[in-house]
């Protein structure tokens, strides 16, 4: 959130924000019987820093942080989730445990899984950096609506997406290489980009809306997304059922 909210003149109220939101997400899953996980963690730690900057740094420091406490955010971020693979914990095993059963998490399958996913995130999260920096370094202009806003949040969605996509993807296919029995249904890779044409047609109402576009811009913008979400519908449905008219025999896992 910090990395979206930050701005000129913003980094008390980006600090502050993203410190609550942190908290309340740290209170809300422990009160529904949630474990306390790591990257939650990390995130009161780090943005409860930030805030202490934000209250005692000097006018030169805030300002300087306005510029890049975005990027700092992303890049902190980065080094976590690769941190969690180097140290070979990769960071969603925490979460991947609270929905699956305790006999699998040492399976290679799970843990393989979980190092792919923390990686989409590596890559979500570095997306967001290098979308920031750009707006930084080449335009000047760290509120830019493409490389503050557009970008760093669809390399989020991205990640979001793939966490959702991959385990049942990954286990599928993994069944087909050792001949496993598996109730898993056949999905194309075009579910992984499945957002997209709504993430299209949402930038065009966005871009209206903050006259970033043009009127005409954002009406093609629009149009291309309604249209991209009934065509990647249908091709979505056309490729799953090619690859379940190909795929063996199914069955519910032993």
């Amino acid at each position: 959130m910090m990395a979206l909210v930050t701005g000129p003149g913003r980094f008390e109220e980006a600090a502050a924000s993203a410190l609550a939101l942190s908290l309340l997400l740290v209170v809300g899953t422990h009160r529904r019987g949630s474990s306390f996980k790591l990257l939650e963690l990390f995130d009161v730690v780090y943005f409860a820093a930030m805030a202490g900057l934000a209250l005692f740094a000097s006018a030169g420091v805030i300002g300087w942080l306005e510029k890049w406490g975005g990027e700092m955010t992303n890049v902190a971020l980065v080094a976590f989730a690769l941190g969690s693979i180097i140290v070979r914990r990769p960071f969603t095993l925490q979460y991947a445990r609270e929905t699956t059963e305790k006999e699998l998490w040492t399976s290679p399958l799970f843990l393989r899984i979980n190092y792919v996913i923390t990686w989409a995130w590596v890559v979500g999260f570095a997306v967001g950096a290098i979308s920031g920096a750009v707006g930084d370094l080449v335009l000047d202009d760290s509120n830019n609506f493409w490389t503050g806003w557009i970008i760093q949040i669809g390399g989020i969605i991205f990640a979001v997406s793939f966490t959702e996509f991959y385990p049942d993807y990954a286990t599928y296919h993994a069944a087909l290489r050792e001949g496993w029995l598996t109730d898993e249904t056949p999905q194309s890779m075009l579910h992984l980009f499945d957002w997209v044409p709504g993430y299209v047609l949402a930038i065009g109402i966005a871009g209206l809306l903050t006259e970033e576009l043009s009127a005409v811009a954002g009406i093609i913008v629009i149009v291309v997304g309604a249209v991209g979400i009934k065509v990647f519908r249908q091709l979505t449905t056309a490729f799953d059922a090619r690859q379940a008219q190909t795929a063996p025999g199914t069955s519910t896992n032993a």
